[in-house]
């Protein structure tokens, strides 16, 4: 499929309805057609994975086109120069969460990428570093806990950041580490507990949040079941 073609089935595929209610979610809409993400993946296994045809697709600029190109880039071709060209286009949440979870987590540059963005100041950049972190615990089930409790220290950092985006990621980061195993569950709880004695009302927030879901009943039985 060229790009072209690929443009014109999404603006066909697109709903003026879906645009005008994407601001409403935080969305950068001023250049999207509206696609449902569906209607997206439906669209991306019929290209396959193509590395060249995503680079293309990223290029347009346009918003369902750069999230069609995370559902079918190869992650075994990218490149951290590729990375970190993409995550300087970032210009909304979705599709820094595109980016990551359908295929920054698959490469081997992302640990080394969610430690060093999580650092960064830019909100898109720095919720990519702590939404990496959330898509690894999720996802890579062969690491390591040494990986997860190196990541608790960052969290604890950037947990005093104000920005909604920023916030709602280093949240799930936290929770997502804390409910992979009993021993990642109680060192999450323990940093919660860290963050909640903090002096940042964000900080306190997060903390709170998480630990209503670590602590609850419902994932220490599903923790004490599966361990």
């Amino acid at each position: 499929m060229e790009v072209k073609e690929a443009v014109d089935r999404l603006k066909s595929l697109g709903d003026p309805k879906a645009v005008e209610g994407m601001a409403r979610f935080g969305i950068q809409s001023s250049n999207s057609f509206g696609v449902s993400v569906p209607k997206l993946r439906a669209l991306a296994r019929e290209v396959g994975r193509d590395h060249l045809f995503a680079l293309k697709l990223w290029e347009t600029g346009l918003h369902d086109a750069r999230l069609l190109a995370t559902m079918v880039d190869d992650p075994k071709q990218i490149t951290i120069d590729q990375m970190d060209k993409w995550v300087r286009d970032f210009d909304s949440w979705d599709i820094v969460d595109g980016s990551c979870g359908n295929l920054f987590d698959k490469t081997p540059f992302a640990v080394a990428k969610a430690k060093e963005w999580c650092k960064r100041e830019e909100e898109f950049v720095k919720r990519a570093g702590f939404f990496l972190m959330a898509e690894l615990a999720v996802h890579d089930k062969q690491a390591k806990d040494r990986l997860f409790l190196d990541f608790l220290p960052l969290i604890v950092e950037g947990s005093p950041d104000k920005r909604n985006f920023v916030k709602k990621a280093v949240n799930w980061a936290l929770r997502q580490i804390g409910k992979r195993n009993p021993k990642l569950n109680k060192a999450a709880v323990s940093t919660a507990l860290k963050m909640r004695r903090m002096e940042s009302g964000a900080a306190k927030r997060i903390a709170s949040d998480a630990l209503r879901e670590l602590k609850s009943s419902q994932v220490l039985k599903r923790l004490r079941k599966n361990s």
